[in-house]
């Protein structure tokens, strides 16, 4: 069996180098010593992943668990599979006791590299470069397979793990094929910064409202219905009005990709939260908001594969399997005036912006293709820095996510709004780090708090209900733009400004 401390050895030279080759070199040196058990373990701890999913527990908990380390290493890919294993099994009251006392047993044993290691990979802060693109082509390294042909396996498998473990068996590929009622990853975009921008890239292009809904795919095999969210996750019995659209559709089997959204009476939508609660537990007598689907495209239809045909073929059997009223609004066009003034009028009916979409680009499942390019309208605030922790893998040294304060002119200080550590470069992170340890006002193992002095510029695209933090709200893919240092802090956006931001967006 494979020992833990081996894997975390291979994490951390890949951290460790830039080079793309030798990243994949080493990886799949390393999956060959696999046991074919353990493939589904390390594939996902290599990429940042746990198998279970977030097991619900923070930094907090994490550093009352943490203890002095192990001197030698004993824990294997089995033991650490079976301890998140217990920590996604504890539930109900006394949950958060119960989940310390396993998280110490489990540092108890590790070392003090380990510990690292699985500090940074239950948090979700595990970025040492072996991101699903690299795993997939270490992946066709150790098996002699080729790169293209694992990772659209993967893609119609839903995951690389049982491809990898194929592959390194020696056996065929061809059991993972596209068929109802087996998810395949989605397929994502690339930020374009303007609708000029996008059209420059794509040409003419299919414009499509982007919806600020859940991610949804949807699989009809006869009379059978069932949804699956982004992450695969099997929905079914949670969207009923989603099954009962697409059941009433007269193909005989489908795959669609779409969005599932909360809409108002005027057809605006409610926030996204709203959306995502009928995705989540249901309060007892909590009356849950009916659901809209609108689709966007067609992956298979009437036992035809779809994935390789281009954007225009899949769009028009999509047109011709579903009723117009329940497809996303989209026109074709490569006029920069047309694409503006269609971008503003999915903005003024509350939505997120465009997707551009080149005509002739196939569906790459589990891919963030060139074909598709998104244009949405970011919010700014400009918020004041109340503390920084420090970073892992390559940002280790550096103060990395940012604590980011609206000004409270009521009570005096700041509100915090949420974290981030999106948009920083290194020059950035390094500049950042100087001017920070110099208003250190106190300091742990993993935060240093500030003298709230520095004001940064935040774009975020949506504020969220959070009982996390003391003002209620929490920011939503908050991302720097750059710091102000023509700003003081009593210059920065007070937490009034915050709020009625979110109440205009929920109007």
């Amino acid at each position: 069996m494979t020992r833990f401390a081996e894997l975390v050895r291979v994490s951390k030279q890949v951290a460790a180098t830039s080079s793309r080759l030798a990243k994949i070199r080493e990886l799949a040196d390393f999956l060959r010593r696999l046991d074919p058990g353990e493939i589904a373990l390390a594939l996902p701890y290599l990429s940042g992943d746990i198998r279970q999913g977030k097991l619900a527990v923070g930094y907090a908990a994490l550093q009352s668990a943490r203890s002095a380390p192990a001197r030698a290493a004993s824990l294997k890919l089995r033991d650490i599979d079976a301890a998140f294993q217990k920590l996604k099994a504890v539930k109900g009251k006394g949950a958060a006791g119960q989940r310390s006392i396993e998280l110490r047993q489990l540092f108890q044993q590790a070392t003090e590299d380990e510990q690292d290691f699985l500090m940074r990979l239950v948090v979700g802060e595990l970025r040492q470069g072996a991101l699903e693109g690299i795993m997939s082509e270490a992946v066709a390294a150790a098996s002699g397979v080729p790169a293209a042909e694992v990772r659209r396996a993967a893609a119609f498998a839903g995951a690389l793990a049982p491809v990898a473990a194929a592959a390194l068996a020696g056996k065929s590929l061809d059991e993972f094929s596209v068929r109802p009622m087996q998810p395949v990853l989605p397929m994502l975009a690339q930020a374009a910064e303007d609708m000029r921008a996008a059209l420059a890239e794509i040409g003419t292009a299919l414009l499509e409202w982007k919806l600020d809904g859940a991610r949804v795919q949807v699989h009809k095999a006869g009379g059978e219905v069932r949804v699956y969210t982004r992450n695969l996750n099997d929905v079914t019995a949670r969207v009923p009005e989603i099954v009962s659209c697409v059941k009433s559709t007269s193909a005989d089997s489908l795959i669609l990709d779409g969005e599932a959204i909360a809409l108002r009476p005027d057809r605006r939508p409610h926030p996204f939260q709203v959306t995502m609660q009928r995705f989540g537990s249901q309060q007892p007598g909590e009356a849950p908001r009916p659901l809209s689907a609108f689709f966007f495209d067609c992956l298979y239809l009437d036992g035809v594969p779809l994935f390789d045909h281009p954007t225009r073929e899949r769009r028009a059997a999509l047109e011709s399997a579903l009723a117009s009223t329940v497809l996303t609004p989209a026109i074709v066009t490569a006029d920069v005036t047309q694409a503006q003034a269609f971008y503003r009028k999915a903005l003024d009916a509350g939505h997120e912006g465009v997707m551009a979409k080149a005509l002739d680009a196939p569906y790459t499942a589990g891919r963030r293709g060139s074909g598709w390019l998104k244009v949405k309208r970011a919010r700014t605030l400009d918020l004041v820095v109340l503390a920084a922790e420090w970073g892992h893998g390559r940002r280790r040294g550096w103060l990395s996510n940012l604590h980011l304060g609206a000004r409270d002119p009521a009570g005096g200080g700041y509100v915090m709004l949420g974290k981030t550590f999106k948009g920083l470069t290194d020059a950035t992170l390094e500049w950042q780090t100087r001017e920070l340890e110099k208003l250190a006002l106190q300091r742990d193992e993993w935060v240093v708090h500030v003298k709230p002095q520095l004001v940064v510029e935040i774009a975020f695209n949506d504020l969220l209900e959070s009982p996390q933090y003391p003002g209620g709200l929490a920011l939503r893919f908050a991302r720097v733009k750059g710091y102000r240092p023509d700003k003081r802090p009593e210059d920065a956006d007070t937490i009034d400004t915050v709020r009625r931001i979110y109440q205009e967006s929920i109007a």
